[in-house]
């Protein structure tokens, strides 16, 4: 008896508490956390991302949900920082596979429901509303949500208790003395968890190679207003991100301020404004919002165009107007066009694309490079450093960003006396275990990139890719013969279709050759008595190929297709 009393004992002592990424990592966006300790397991928040140039016909990029999923039983709840799409975005479709509870802010849930609107569960998602200072106990784990100051309202950052200490997870956060709405970043109560003991500090990096502090929102303010008085001649249209709630606010006070109407324009925008609306986050005076379908019954320079697009989204309502298919607003030289966002990385080409068009049809434009008309959300790295101070954690791990991001943490952390064999840069699918005995990376989960197209999630793959990079870059040429193979014998054809290959029309000799040297290859294939349609495809696809290569030099997608009749 005594003997299992020190086995259990010893056993408590070794248990680790696991912490891993499933995205968010060496990128941008999909973030997911996961922590567990036993038989316990936490999400924090679920995130996705935006596809890379060569995931052609790509939506969206959400996490791999794979462990997460095996581990079901164990999954106590997952809680939310805040209600930006690469914190928020994946749960609609996670949620198809793990009926969880749900934790966040009112307005943080107040997204998600209209974001879940859209997506017909089978159930009814446990959405449970917590406010900034209130702590949720989850199996063997207490979380409690701070209040922090972010682009967004109601961000919080999360102090995980967990058996072998205390995790704090950052969110996104900066430090605003002067917020629009609410109150200053809770940094008492950050001071008091430093002082009773911080395990772990996972500290976001995206401005962790910035110098100095993140300016104040209210300074956008002060350039909207100059903006405002110096363009009264004009309709001012405005681009920016539809989540950034105070944001929104400050444009529509300006705009009241100088007697003019707001129309919003973009889904996103219209949901996110919604909502704030209807849950106070927003104030909007009576009659000073019109429907975009009213703007021309109004002056131009009487009219303010609240719109998405920031970042040159295909098919977003800027980039529609930049193209003159949006069905509502076309715009000219009585308008002001002004982008304040900053680009997200690789998003910068696109950006400029939309930019130069603007400038094509008369419209002026302002961006945040000539005019200041956007401050980021994000800490800089005195703010950082400011966080390491008051948490003084015994462990480190930067989140959030590319390596050159995380990297760039590290070194705030070093400088702030966190000594560089207890700081950790993970990557997705890692796990770090922290116990009594110190911190190390051990072993891997299941991760990466799960991607969606349309209403498939998941069922384009690295094959599907390929193939649609080989149809990009190369074209395509399909085959198609009828024969019958009980007497080996070619019906009619081949012929042959082009697309993206060559114009048949422009090559009626190459066309006419690459016919006869896959009408040879299935008859070759009969006079050696193959009866086989797939090897008789395959035929004709090499040979076929290796003839299009030498006069060429290019290599389609050949698609032979074979109908016995």
């Amino acid at each position: 008896m005594k003997t299992d009393s020190i086995c259990m004992a010893k056993r408590k002592k070794l248990s680790k508490v696991k912490v891993m990424m499933l995205g968010g990592l060496n990128e941008i966006g999909k973030n997911l956390c996961v922590i567990e300790y036993e038989n316990d397991i936490i999400m924090v928040d679920c995130g996705l991302g935006f596809p890379d140039e060569d995931m052609l016909g790509v939506d969206l990029v959400i996490p791999d949900t794979t462990y997460l999923e095996k581990n079901y039983d164990r999954i106590r709840g997952l809680f939310l920082t805040h209600g930006h799409e690469d914190h928020i975005g994946a749960i609609p479709y996670v949620l198809r596979k793990l009926d969880i509870p749900i934790y966040g802010t009112r307005l943080t849930l107040g997204i998600i429901e209209n974001k879940l609107l859209e997506h017909a569960l089978s159930f009814s998602p446990r959405l449970n509303c917590v406010t900034a200072g209130e702590v949720v106990s989850a199996g063997c784990f207490s979380v409690e949500f701070i209040r922090v100051n972010h682009s967004i309202a109601d961000a919080c950052c999360l102090a995980i208790k967990t058996p072998v200490g205390t995790i704090i997870h950052s969110g996104d956060f900066k430090l605003d003395l002067t917020p629009i709405e609410g109150e200053v970043m809770n940094l008492p109560r950050l001071g008091q968890l430093g002082e009773e003991g911080v395990l772990l500090l996972m500290c976001e990096s995206t401005n962790a190679e910035r110098p100095g502090y993140t300016p104040s929102e209210k300074k956008v303010g002060l350039s909207l207003d100059n903006i405002f008085l110096r363009n009264q001649d004009k309709r001012i249209v405005i681009a920016t991100f539809s989540s950034n709630v105070h944001r929104v606010q400050q444009i529509i006070d300006t705009a009241v301020q100088y007697g003019r109407k707001v129309a919003i324009t973009g889904r996103s925008m219209l949901n996110i404004v919604g909502a704030a609306t209807r849950l106070g986050y927003m104030t909007v005076p009576e009659g000073v919002l019109i429907d975009i379908n009213e703007i021309k019954k109004y002056p131009p320079a009487e009219i303010t165009v609240i719109t998405t697009g920031s970042q040159g989204e295909p098919m977003s309502a800027l980039y529609r107007m930049a193209f003159r298919s949006h069905d509502k607003v076309q715009l000219g030289s009585e308008d002001l066009v002004v982008i304040s966002a900053s680009a997200i990385p690789g998003n910068e080409k696109m950006v400029d694309k939309i930019i130069n068009e603007l400038l094509k049809n008369g419209a002026n434009v302002f961006k945040d490079n000539n005019v200041e008309v956007h401050v980021s959300g994000h800490a800089c790295q005195e703010e950082i450093k400011l966080m390491i101070a008051l948490t003084k954690p015994k462990y480190f791990m930067p989140i959030h960003g590319e390596f050159k991001h995380m990297n760039a943490n590290k070194q705030n952390a070093m400088y702030m006396g966190i000594s560089e064999s207890d700081i950790f840069i993970s990557d997705v699918g890692k796990v770090l275990e922290i116990g009594t005995d110190g911190a190390r990376f051990n072993g891997t989960v299941p991760s990466g990139k799960v991607l969606v197209d349309g209403y498939g999630v998941g069922d384009i793959g690295n094959i599907v890719l390929r193939d649609r990079r080989h149809l990009a870059q190369d074209g395509l040429l399909v085959v198609v013969a009828s024969v019958d193979l009980s007497y080996r014998m070619l019906i009619s054809g081949p012929d042959i279709v082009s697309r993206g290959f060559v114009y048949v029309r422009e090559a009626e000799t190459l066309m006419e050759q690459a016919k006869d040297i896959a009408r040879n290859a299935i008859e070759d294939c009969f006079d050696h008595h193959i009866e086989d349609r797939t090897e008789i495809k395959a035929t004709v696809k090499n040979t076929l190929s290796k003839f299009i290569f030498q006069q060429t030099g290019r290599k389609p997608m050949i698609l032979p297709i074979i109908m016995d009749v």
